[in-house]
């Protein structure tokens, strides 16, 4: 599942296609009909991220829809130079300019949202490191008084937006803090390193589209963990060396995910 700062570049790379157009919307696929037809014509004001979560918003006139969309494991868009081809495959949602069009396939959720509906998505999911008004203080008091895993912790949604399993290896290993630690024994200090690392290596992941964890005077011997990938410090490196201290990788689970971590740098 794409981690948040592919939705967040994603929404600024379909800002800059389609923001202050009008546009022709539709779905190939029918699966989402009614949504398309409701917004079909509009103007397409903006695109933004809320953690895993894509919302883009419509205007004609005073009249504002939105439809959001989560991608899922499966979800994708597919950038197309206008005049557009016949859709191939199951394409739920198709954006079309006058220059350009991108279709939408295999998302986990595409629906029309209501101001209610964006509320309550709000109103569960912790706050977003990317977005400038995210609030540290939400996480920390959710962190600071849970038990669970620090490690768990990093992946609920609720805690904080956006942090899949990469981001959630790495900026622990980069703080030195074991995954298993309860959240409540985690210190103010370390949890304050901790967010602006995400916020620092997440706006990196914008900028760059690729997640990039490892600092240059560590950016040396063995290869990424696939072809064409950034190294890392223990994600997909379970029984490597660590980068630092040489000591084997870690692999567990934590939730039914893979866990890494290195357990002389981590403590």
């Amino acid at each position: 599942m794409p981690e948040g700062h592919t939705l967040h570049r994603l929404a600024r790379r379909q800002q800059r296609l389609f923001g202050g157009r009008r546009v022709r919307v539709s779905s190939p696929q029918g699966r989402f009909a009614d949504g398309a037809a409701a917004v079909d014509g509009m103007t397409f004001h903006a695109a933004e991220a809320w953690g895993k979560h894509l919302l883009h918003r419509y205007r004609d006139g005073r009249t504002e829809r939105m439809v959001h969309i989560h991608l899922g494991l499966y979800g994708a868009f597919t950038e197309l130079t206008a005049p557009l081809p016949e859709p191939v495959g199951q394409v739920r949602l198709r954006i079309e300019s006058e220059e350009t069009g991108t279709d939408l396939r295999g998302p986990t959720a595409c629906e029309l949202y209501h101001p209610t509906d964006l509320d309550a998505l709000i109103a569960r999911l912790g706050p977003d490191p990317l977005r400038r008004d995210a609030d540290p203080e939400r996480a920390w008091a959710a962190i600071s008084r849970s038990s669970r895993p620090i490690g768990a912790l990093l992946m609920d949604q609720k805690v904080i937006a956006g942090i899949g399993n990469v981001y959630r290896a790495e900026v622990l290993y980069r703080a030195g803090i074991d995954p298993m630690r309860p959240g409540n024994r985690l210190l103010r200090s370390e949890f304050d390193e901790m967010w602006h690392d995400l916020v620092a290596l997440m706006k990196v992941g914008v900028r760059r589209g690729r997640i990039h964890v490892v600092r240059p005077e560590d950016d040396h011997g063995a290869p990424a963990y696939a072809a064409n990938r950034p190294r890392t410090y223990v994600y997909r490196r379970a029984g490597e060396p660590c980068r630092i201290c040489g000591t084997p990788v870690v692999l567990a689970e934590l939730d039914a995910r893979k866990l890494y971590w290195c357990p002389v740098c981590q403590t």
